[in-house]
């Protein structure tokens, strides 16, 4: 690969996971993203618009956007197309990795097990994302998952709120923490943006401090 998530997430340990029903919002959304602190964002694969949102959210410069929940290779391919810098996925399957090293992204397959997580190594992948964290057992999980790995690092993502951010950055295997809080879709469709730019500000400042 070209490039790995570290070096695309540039430092950043907030993760943003959007969930997007519509393209006519991606613009804003970017915008209070970007205002409050964010660096990078995730746009997840479960709406009909996830492209365009996609596109343009990565058209606006300020961020560097991945694709989320990416299920298969085909997926993959389109969401690189859109402009996606790495790719998501909620499991672990060998096509999707195969096609982002073809397209040489960095991709974070999601592992719920040991087994998974020596499939991932083995694979020659050393990111892996937790998930679903918080119903998986959270922190204890992720530090009994940890200990036989000391290699690995995760990004825990599933339940996480504000409230137990600065507990798993604190844990020198987590990378990054992926998170819906701060742009869930109640407030995209309000059209909320100043409460998205100040839950995200919140959580930058909890994720640097």
């Amino acid at each position: 690969m070209t490039t790995d998530l570290t070096t695309v997430l540039a430092g950043a340990r907030l993760l943003p996971v959007l969930t997007v029903p519509s393209a006519a919002t991606a613009g804003p959304l970017a915008d209070s993203l970007a205002a409050g602190g964010a660096r990078c964002a995730e746009v997840t694969f479960r709406t009909p618009d996830a492209e365009r949102v996609l596109k343009t959210m990565a058209a606006h410069g300020g961020l560097a956007v991945g694709a989320g929940t990416v299920l298969t290779p085909e997926q993959a391919e389109r969401a690189v197309a859109a402009g996606a810098r790495f790719v998501v996925s909620p499991g672990y399957d060998e096509e999707v990795i195969a096609k982002c090293r073809e397209l040489r992204v960095p991709v974070v397959p999601g592992i719920a097990t040991a087994t998974e997580l020596m499939r991932a190594l083995k694979a020659g992948l050393d990111i892996v994302k937790l998930f679903p964290a918080e119903p998986l057992g959270g922190l204890r999980a992720l530090r009994a998952l940890a200990a036989p790995f000391p290699a690995v690092r995760f990004v825990p993502t599933g339940g996480i709120d504000a409230t137990r951010l600065t507990a798993y950055l604190a844990d020198r295997a987590v990378l990054a923490v992926g998170g819906s809080w701060m742009a869930t879709a109640a407030h995209l469709e309000r059209g909320d943006y100043h409460e998205i730019r100040r839950l995200t500000a919140d959580a930058v400042d909890r994720s640097t401090t």
